[in-house]
């Protein structure tokens, strides 16, 4: 009997929450033909209804989820809100979805905090966050001398991987893994521990700061996004793979 070869194409996994990993996933379909894509969210929001320290004039968003948070929210401190500074595009979008003027920095954290500085916005203003959240936005916004606060509106909270994802990752065959966070990494990091999982893994990373937690993986290759969106994180699982086809 002849044996099988394996995939020439490594099974990508994907682990980001059900609702931005589906719309990763047909980015990814669509730039890399037929994949095979094994769907395993390591995170799974839980949303809060948190005291809101302040009536806002705009909210701070860096995240959709944080924007969904707001969604669910029927405090009557948010109710005469109409403006929204938001990360990046598509959370600008559902910022706008939910009814808000919404800003777009197009970027992280560090440009959010640099275009509201350089608007003159007058606040106050409210951050609605998650319960991990990088970035220290209104701590630095109020210490530069803007009236600002923020609020916990989700959770993101951990569930283990799928019996299809602990196959793959136990199978020693390459595996593609995009992580979009430094949580994620240390995720899946403990859940290979405890599935005795040896990768090998080639990951794109969304920032050198996911990198640095992807240390504790069995990292065989890597490549880190340009920058910190959907988009340049797939160009860094096509760089894996094109380094695949040079080799």
């Amino acid at each position: 009997m002849v044996p099988q070869s394996r995939p020439l194409v490594p099974t990508v996994l994907l682990t980001r929450p059900e609702a931005q990993g589906a719309r990763f996933a047909a980015a990814l379909a669509e730039a890399l033909g037929p994949v095979r894509l094994v769907t395993s969210p390591l995170m799974v929001p839980a949303f809060l209804v948190p005291a809101i320290p302040l009536r806002p004039d705009a909210l701070i968003f860096t995240s959709e989820t944080g924007v969904e948070g707001y969604r669910r929210l029927a405090a009557p401190e948010l109710s005469d809100v109409r403006r929204a500074w938001c990360v990046g595009n598509r959370t600008a979008r559902a910022a706008e979805a939910a009814g808000l003027a919404a800003h777009s920095a197009e970027g992280d954290a560090e440009r959010l905090i640099a275009a509201i500085l350089a608007a003159d916005e007058p606040g106050p203003l409210l951050h609605l966050r998650g319960a991990e959240s990088r970035g220290e936005v209104a701590p630095r916004l109020a210490a530069a001398g803007l009236t600002a606060a923020e609020a916990v509106v989700y959770d993101q909270r951990p569930q283990p991987l799928s019996s299809e994802a602990r196959a793959l990752l136990t199978d020693g065959a390459p595996v593609i893994a995009p992580l979009f966070s430094p949580r994620t990494a240390r995720l899946l990091a403990q859940e290979l521990a405890r599935i005795g999982g040896t990768g090998p893994l080639w990951v794109a990373a969304m920032s050198p700061a996911v990198a640095e937690a992807a240390a504790a993986l069995p990292v065989a290759r890597l490549s880190v996004a340009a920058r910190p969106d959907a988009e340049a994180l797939l160009q860094a699982v096509k760089a894996l793979l094109d380094a695949e086809a040079d080799a």
